[in-house]
């Protein structure tokens, strides 16, 4: 009779049958230096983000700092991982429009500092999960969107500076994906 093995997804690898790509982690936890070709897609991609978050926030105020801070997130998913599901233009832009939305409305309820005000910005995030998982717009950083706005309340620069920030990260992953690699 014939032994059985364990599937691909049920064993657990040896050190033999780790992945061996170039630049892996299995690589570098070995103590094997990253080959030039994996450094130069992670310099790149990492400048990329860089020169984009660069003219985005050249072209916003940054008084709205806890608004577009969630943006960081959505800079590294896109260009770390665009591959993802969540980097996807509908998600990016559908997300912190959503995030946006829960945000502002939830601002709008009557509360003082202390447990209401708590209560109010935990209710904006988990509107924006709810609505995110209900539209297929799942982007996790835009549940910061919704903190944000429930925390400083709906700002016209605020968001202008979401919507025009999540249509730029969009556009350059629509038109760079081909050039994008997973980097994790």
């Amino acid at each position: 009779m014939p032994q059985e093995t364990a599937s691909p997804l049920h064993r657990e690898l040896t050190v033999q049958e780790k992945p061996k790509e170039i630049g892996s982690r299995a690589a570098a936890v070995k103590g094997n230096h990253f080959p030039g070709p994996v450094v130069k897609n992670y310099l790149l991609q990492s400048l990329f983000a860089t020169l984009v978050v660069f003219v985005v926030l050249l072209l916003l105020s940054l008084e709205h700092a806890v608004i577009i801070a969630s943006l960081g997130a959505s800079t590294f998913i896109v260009f770390a991982m665009p591959q993802s599901i969540t980097a996807r233009p509908r998600n990016v832009l559908g997300g912190h429009l959503v995030g946006t939305l829960s945000g502002c409305l939830c601002a709008l309820i009557p509360h003082a500092a202390g447990l209401s005000a708590i209560l109010v910005c935990a209710l904006a995030v988990g509107i924006s999960i709810f609505v995110m998982v209900l539209t297929d717009t799942e982007h996790p950083p835009a549940s910061g969107t919704a903190l944000g706005f429930a925390l400083t309340g709906f700002a016209p620069p605020g968001v202008i500076a979401i919507v025009t920030s999540a249509a730029v990260l969009s556009l350059v992953h629509y038109f760079f994906k081909s050039h994008l690699r997973d980097l994790t």
